[in-house]
């Protein structure tokens, strides 16, 4: 496997030196380059083969805003990291809409070494260079138009509260992914790992989302021409996987944070079909109809002609905004749960079963052949004599209907 480049730029030589001290036992793994600043990072970047960009914010000429944006108008693939100790307002809104994730100085060794460990793993999960060159370059996802004009609408009335902006973007999965990974990627020194979008909402404060929202844009209204697949339906169906996710977490764990993660995990895990529609729509429709016109699995259709499912989309977005492993497991696994590496409960089995079960009481939602529940898995792993608890409690959701969401 050929070694990943990364390349550090600051301008101070010492806080280089440091890391190339920090990160020598890493030398066989990664190819390390280092630069001073943001000019002579770019040259580096046209003469190298460089994957991971760490860039202080601070430095004299170019700073680390405007040198990132050069790199993701010139270089989208390259995932862009900025590591600072300078984190004030103004700093934060120019970086929002092109860092993929945001490090605090000092940087303890391990949690670098994490950062670039997940960075290499999630380019080397994604084999569509095209594709990935138009994920890294997303810097928000696109809004259900109807969400996105209440959301304005609501940010400009006077007697809005925190509680009336989060149930509009908790109904929307991209204005739900962008905020959190904004409030859990220290952009906002919060330092708290945040799962809800109300919690993140009555964290940042009104001000701060109008800010956001109106000001800085961080979300975009969708448009798309006709498509079999309806956005409504994208929203609704995630709503209610991860709502039957949520209950089926509720009667097999008492963890409660493993438990906000199934809901979190089935909320999200159709975004990369939401990012295809957005961005890839002119070759994702055709092989849409493709399924829906032969009754194939759309997996496999897009596996044969994107050499990459909506799954691995999707994964390779949220892991470039720093979520945890066990929401990219279920982004990643719910159509393919069992080549899941570990045989305990997890998000990923519960939006597997949620995902299958929506589609046996809407099969009118499908497009092509209807995902399975892998029985062969559930057996392996203990938990076959629990389907039928699962299917139950998941038709109370599921019977409220679509318009109840």
């Amino acid at each position: 496997m050929n070694k990943k480049g990364v390349l550090f730029v600051d301008d101070e030589p010492n806080i280089l030196s440091g890391i190339k001290r920090m990160l020598r036992s890493l030398r066989n793994e990664y190819d390390f380059n280092f630069a001073e600043s943001g000019k002579a990072a770019l040259e580096i970047i046209e003469e190298n083969s460089i994957d991971i960009v760490i860039s202080d914010m601070r430095m004299p000429g170019m700073d680390g805003a405007e040198f990132l944006k050069a790199v993701k108008e010139h270089h989208p693939q390259i995932i862009r990291i900025m590591l600072t100790g300078q984190a004030d307002e103004e700093s934060v809104f120019r970086t929002v809409n092109v860092v993929h994730q945001f490090l605090s100085k000092p940087c303890e060794p391990e949690l670098l070494k994490e950062i670039l460990g997940r960075s290499s793993d999630l380019h080397d999960r994604l084999n569509n260079t095209e594709l990935k060159k138009i994920i890294s370059g997303i810097d928000h996802l696109p809004s259900l138009p109807d969400v996105y004009a209440n959301l304005q609408k609501i940010l400009k009335k006077e007697d809005t509260t925190a509680d009336d902006i989060a149930k509009v973007i908790e109904k929307d999965i991209g204005m739900t992914a962008k905020l959190l990974q904004l409030v859990n990627s220290s952009f906002f020194g919060l330092y708290q790992k945040v799962e809800s979008p109300a919690r993140a909402v009555n964290l940042l404060g009104f001000d701060t989302i109008r800010i956001l929202v109106l000001g800085v844009q961080i979300f975009s209204e969708l448009k798309t021409n006709s498509s079999p697949i309806s956005l409504s339906f994208l929203k609704d169906h995630s709503m209610m996987v991860g709502q039957c996710s949520k209950k089926i977490a509720l009667a097999s764990v008492d963890d409660p944070e493993l438990i906000n993660e199934c809901f979190l995990a089935g909320m999200l895990h159709d975004i990369g079909r939401l990012l295809l529609l957005a961005n890839c729509a002119e070759s994702y429709l055709p092989l849409v109809e493709k399924a829906k016109n032969e009754g194939t699995l759309l997996v496999d259709e897009e596996t044969q002609q994107l050499k990459a499912t909506h799954g691995d989309v999707g994964t390779y977005l949220i892991g470039l905004w720093g979520f945890s492993g066990n929401i990219l497991e279920a982004i990643s696994y719910h159509h393919n749960i069992s080549a899941y590496p570990r045989e305990t409960f997890s998000p990923a089995l519960a939006v597997h079963v949620a995902d299958a079960l929506y589609y046996k009481f809407y099969p009118q939602h499908l497009i092509g052949a209807p995902p399975e529940v892998d029985l062969e898995y559930l057996e392996k792993t203990g938990f076959g004599a629990k389907l039928a608890k699962w299917e139950e409690i998941c038709a109370t959701v599921l019977e409220d209907g679509e318009d109840e969401i």
